[in-house]
C-alpha cells in the first residue's frame, strides 16, 4: 500500500491519473504525456521507475513509497518505453518530443516568401516527421506490414505537396491580389495542405481497421468482438483531431506575426522577426497539441444498438468501449 501523495489520487497501475470522462481530465492527462521534461530522464532514473512499478505489481513496494512517486514512475515509463514492445522510443519521435522537435518544422512551413523548392521541402519534412511519430507510437500487438506505413507516408507527402504547390501557383497567378495581400494569403497555404495530408495519413495507415474491425470491450475490459462500425467511428474521431490540431498551429501564427511585424521593435530590428516567429509557433504548438488530442476520450463509448448484430447478441450492455487511438 502506497503512502499518501498530497493531491495525487490512490495509484492504479496502468490506469490514467485523471478522469477521462471530462475534457479537463483528458487535457491534464495529455499534458502529462506531452511534458517535454521527460525527454531528460536519465537511464538510471528510467530503470528505477520501471523497477518501482515492477515491485508494486508484485506487492513488494519499498516502505514509505508515495502515490506521487508511483504516478511519476508510471509517467516516466509511458513517456520513454513503447507499451507493447517495452523498447525505448527514439527521443524525436516520442509524444513528449513532438512539440520541441516539431516546432522548427512549423516555423519553416510558415516562413514568408516561400519558393517552390522550400514549399516542397518543408511539407516533405513535416509529413516525414509525422510518419516517424506514428510508426514509433504504433499499436504493436499485431504485426503490421511495413508496406502499410510506406503507403500512408507516400500518400501524405503527395497530398501535402500537391495541395501546397497548387495553392501557391494559384495565388501567384491571381492578378486581383496586390503583393501585400498575396504575401499574407500565402502564409495560410500550409493549413489546408497539412490538414488534408493528416487525414490522408490516418485513412491510409489504418485502412485495415475498416476491413477487419477493431475490438470492442465491456465495462470490465473484456473483449466482446470486432466491429467495423466502431472502427469507422474511431477513424472519424482521429481524423477530426488531425484537422483541428493544425488550426492554432498554422493559422494563429500568421495572424499574430502580421500584427507584430508592424510594431516599432520589429521594424527597427528586423533580425528579431525569426526569433519572435519561432516563439509564437512554439506557444501555438504547445497549446494546440494537448487540446486537440483531448477532444475525444482515448477509450471511446458507443451504444451497442448502433453496432453489428453479432455484437448486440454477445452482450446485454447498453454501450461498449473501443480504443480510438491517437
Amino acid at each position: 500500500m502506497a503512502a499518501s501523495g498530497g493531491d495525487y489520487p490512490p495509484f492504479e497501475l496502468g490506469k490514467p491519473r485523471f478522469d477521462q470522462s471530462t475534457f479537463h481530465g483528458r487535457l491534464r492527462h495529455f499534458l502529462d504525456i506531452v511534458d517535454p521534461r521527460t525527454l531528460f530522464v536519465t537511464e538510471s532514473n528510467l530503470k528505477a521507475a520501471v523497477q518501482l512499478l515492477e515491485d508494486y505489481k508484485h506487492g513488494a513496494s519499498p516502505t514509505g513509497v508515495t502515490d506521487q512517486q508511483l504516478w511519476e514512475a508510471q509517467k516516466i515509463r509511458q513517456a520513454v518505453l513503447h507499451p507493447d514492445t517495452n523498447e525505448k522510443i527514439w527521443m524525436p519521435f516520442r509524444m513528449s518530443g513532438y512539440i520541441p522537435f516539431g516546432t522548427p518544422i512549423v516555423v519553416g512551413l510558415l516562413l514568408p516568401q516561400q519558393t517552390l523548392a522550400t514549399t516542397v521541402f518543408w511539407q516533405w519534412l513535416n509529413q516525414s516527421h509525422n510518419a516517424c511519430v506514428n510508426y514509433a507510437n504504433r499499436n504493436a500487438t499485431k504485426p503490421t506490414p511495413m508496406s502499410k506505413f510506406i503507403l500512408g507516408y507516400i500518400g501524405a507527402v503527395t497530398s501535402a505537396v500537391s495541395i501546397a504547390v497548387g495553392l501557391n501557383v494559384f495565388i501567384k497567378k491571381a492578378n486581383r491580389f496586390n503583393p501585400a495581400t498575396r504575401s499574407l494569403i500565402q502564409r495560410f497555404v500550409p493549413f489546408p495542405a497539412v490538414a488534408t495530408a493528416n487525414v490522408c495519413n490516418v485513412v491510409l495507415m489504418r485502412h485495415s481497421e475498416l476491413e477487419e474491425g477493431i475490438s470492442v470491450l465491456d465495462v470490465d475490459g473484456n473483449v466482446i468482438g470486432s466491429s467495423r462500425i466502431a472502427a469507422r467511428h474511431a477513424l472519424m474521431e482521429t481524423a477530426m483531431t488531425r484537422i483541428v490540431l493544425p488550426i492554432p498551429i498554422l493559422v494563429l501564427p500568421p495572424v499574430i506575426m502580421s500584427v507584430l511585424e508592424k510594431t516599432w521593435i520589429l521594424k527597427a530590428f528586423p533580425r528579431l522577426v525569426l526569433p519572435f516567429h519561432s516563439l509564437v509557433c512554439l506557444a501555438a504548438f504547445g497549446f494546440a497539441l494537448p487540446v486537440a488530442i483531448s477532444l475525444f476520450p482515448q477509450m471511446s463509448e458507443i451504444e451497442t444498438s448502433k453496432l453489428e448484430p453479432e455484437i448486440k447478441t454477445a452482450t446485454s450492455d447498453k454501450s461498449v468501449f473501443y480504443n480510438k487511438g491517437l
